[in-house]
């Protein structure tokens, strides 16, 4: 049984920010990387909206350049998941897919979140070449240009209203015959010149030759009046959601109803003393690389001082 003060579980921003502070602390963190090491900037191309990056960066160059920062302050970094906690009582033992098993002081959790995805092969043929799940981060990029984005809820219009102050032209693709988006939200969309509201459309398919140019649509699926429709896009973005990888920590904390950790009063505490939160597997709201880095600072500082507050409480006892 190895022992460590601090375990952090992930490795995004969230992740690798907890692992620079803990390890600067003293703490000397291990930290596990989880099914995709650097998290989902990996599959990100161009990073622009980060501060320090004045040209831009690789989303995967910067998870390492990160990763660096954590290794080079001594983080114990290592690849593979973490399978089974137990948060009964501290120190709280985790097991890793190898049949590791560390007793922890403290633990930060930092697992992140999935965007959903329709399960089109074509989406992991034009990942990264007109396919994204992130419009404030890959916007940018399409300015002039047109797109569509997949979904009817208030993410997906957020998306398009986004994306209709860069694109010349954005594609709302809706399954339904109504948005499920709120009222004013709905009202947006509609009054918004540049987008063109496709109902009862399904998105079956993208196509191009080197990246995203356009993307086959069957309207009315499944009706006798069925029909192909395809449509010429430069970008393909979805907005069906995000999953929480919380599904480890259920039985011991608090998530809300869409399985996001919950947070107590905004401060990355959970209502397990010593187990803290940070970056998109407790973020329904804000879900980028710099809010999630700023909050695996806070939860690495909060960790911090209940391992001072345990120490204390031991020498007065």
């Amino acid at each position: 049984m190895e022992q460590t003060k601090c375990l952090i579980i992930g490795s995004g921003p969230a992740g690798f920010t907890a692992a620079i502070y803990a390890s600067r602390a003293n703490l000397k963190p291990i930290e596990y990387c989880g099914l995709q090491p650097g998290g989902q900037l990996t599959q990100t191309t161009e990073v622009e909206n980060f501060p320090g990056y004045p040209k831009g960066v690789d989303g995967s160059q910067m998870m390492a350049d990160i990763r660096e920062q954590a290794a080079r302050f001594g983080t114990d970094i290592r690849d593979g998941s973490i399978t089974e906690v137990d948060f009964s009582k501290c120190p709280y033992l985790v097991t890793a897919e190898d049949g590791t098993r560390i007793a922890a002081e403290s633990v930060i959790v930092a697992t992140g979140a999935s965007a959903k995805y329709l399960g089109l092969d074509d989406e992991r043929k034009y990942s990264g070449m007109g396919v994204s799940a992130c419009a404030t981060c890959d916007g940018f990029f399409y300015r002039k240009k047109v797109v569509a984005v997949v979904g009817g809820g208030d993410t997906a219009c957020e998306d398009a209203l986004y994306l209709a102050g860069l694109a010349k032209k954005v594609y709302l693709i809706v399954r339904k015959d109504y948005l499920r988006a709120s009222k004013v939200m709905q009202r947006r969309v509609m009054e918004t010149a540049n987008i063109e509201i496709l109902f009862e459309h399904n998105a079956v398919g993208l196509y191009g030759k080197d990246g995203v140019e356009g993307a086959h649509l069957v309207r009315r699926m499944g009706k006798p009046d069925e029909e192909k429709v395809d449509i010429a896009i430069d970008g393909f973005f979805l907005a069906i959601g995000h999953k929480p990888n919380s599904e480890l920590f259920k039985k011991w904390l608090d998530t809300d109803e869409a399985g996001y950790l919950k947070k107590i009063d905004g401060t990355p505490r959970t209502k397990v003393p010593g187990v803290f939160v940070a970056g998109d597997v407790a973020d329904p709201v804000y879900r980028q690389a710099v809010s999630a880095a700023g909050s695996g600072c806070q939860a690495a500082i909060e960790a911090e001082r209940f391992l001072m507050q345990q120490t204390t409480q031991q020498k007065e006892h």
